[in-house]
């Protein structure tokens, strides 16, 4: 493939990232805050939403970053390898543990729509424990599918 086919993907993964990092250092510790003082008697509560916020920010960014190298492999022809199956089973086991996060992370989202009352907070914790887990069953039927064409590339080569 041409130099820069995967470019428009690859500003996208960033274009992704920059608003998470945002996010993380500016809206974060205000939120965090914003718990303690709802939850003046839980005091470790901020640090539970640290937990699952930032947590959860590390396993994005690896991901982003798999996501990334994949672009690379596919512009050096280099997408039908075992490294290409080792960068879709990083991305899978990164969405699984963002979504493991934030499964832990309802009961907070349920303490804060209490005292808050809007009733889309609870859902919002929701919607992103789906979103990660399609991702990782999207990751998973990618791989097979890799996989399995990795076998049939390297039968066709043993065959010629």
């Amino acid at each position: 493939m041409k130099l820069g086919t995967t470019l428009f993907l690859k500003i996208a993964v960033i274009l992704i990232a920059i608003p998470v990092l945002a996010l993380c250092i500016f809206l974060l510790p205000k939120f965090g805050d914003f718990a303690a003082e709802l939850y003046p008697d839980i005091a470790y509560i901020k640090y539970l939403f640290f937990f699952v916020f930032y947590g959860s920010a590390i396993p994005f960014y690896i991901a982003l970053y798999q996501a990334l190298k994949l672009l690379g492999y596919i512009d050096k022809n280099e997408a039908f390898s075992e490294l290409s199956v080792s960068v879709l089973n990083k991305i899978k086991y990164c969405a699984i543990t963002i979504s493991g996060l934030y499964v832990l992370g309802l009961p907070l989202f349920y303490l804060i729509a209490q005292k808050v009352d809007p009733p889309g907070v609870p859902a919002i914790g929701v919607i992103i424990i789906f979103a990660s887990m399609v991702i990782a069953v999207f990751a998973a039927v990618l791989q097979r599918l890799l996989k399995e064409a990795i076998a049939i590339k390297s039968e066709n080569d043993l065959t010629v």
